[in-house]
């Protein structure tokens, strides 16, 4: 091998390496999708995470548990659990609650919360509140009617007319939300959950 192969193949390592380093260094982060039906990209783990950076005063194990539920249900019903999740945040104030819905409600998208008079839906445990929500996502992001994997637990499913309404997360702001800015702000713990 001669001088200026061995200069030109220790310069490519090189900078192969450099590459890699930098996109480690950089934060390299793979886009999640705003598509609610779809795959979702991260993990139990990678939830709790982004979750925890939020709100370090949660507790963890529950989070972890919900973090999974997500995952699981999401899959089984063809919803991106990395949007529900995120969901899931912005309706409870990452579990801080404080407004109609309360810990107990089980209810983690704020389903049915209306007024005093209509504080919104509770369920028995975390896995059906998890469950709930994921199958409403499915009422207002496909055209399927009644195509779910798990019994039907969401007693407000049926009411979400035209069925399909919202293929992204965009299209849930005043249609799930009154507020306008609902999408959008669903937007951005997306771009933040993407950097874990």
């Amino acid at each position: 091998m001669t001088g200026k192969k061995r200069f030109s193949i220790t310069v490519l390592l090189m900078l192969s390496v450099l590459a890699i380093t930098s996109c480690v260094s950089l934060g390299h982060r793979q886009p999640i999708s705003r598509n609610l039906s779809g795959t979702a990209i991260k993990n139990q783990k990678q939830l709790t995470k982004f979750f925890m950076k939020q709100n370090p005063e949660a507790d963890k194990k529950q989070v972890k548990r919900l973090a999974k539920l997500y995952v699981e249900e999401g899959l089984a019903e063809g919803i991106n659990s990395d949007c529900a999740f995120v969901q899931m945040c912005l309706e409870t104030g990452f579990l801080r609650f404080g407004n109609l819905v309360t810990p107990e409600m089980h209810n983690y998208c704020g389903l049915g919360a209306i007024d005093e008079n209509n504080r919104g839906e509770s369920f028995e445990t975390e896995q059906l509140g998890v469950r709930a929500h994921i199958q409403h996502l499915h009422a207002y992001a496909t055209t399927e009617e009644f195509q779910l994997a798990n019994e039907l637990i969401d007693r407000r499913y049926k009411w979400v007319q035209p069925r399909g309404k919202a293929p992204t997360v965009f299209e849930l702001a005043g249609t799930w939300a009154a507020d306008r800015e609902y999408g959008n702000k669903l937007d951005v713990l997306l771009s933040r959950l993407e950097k874990f």
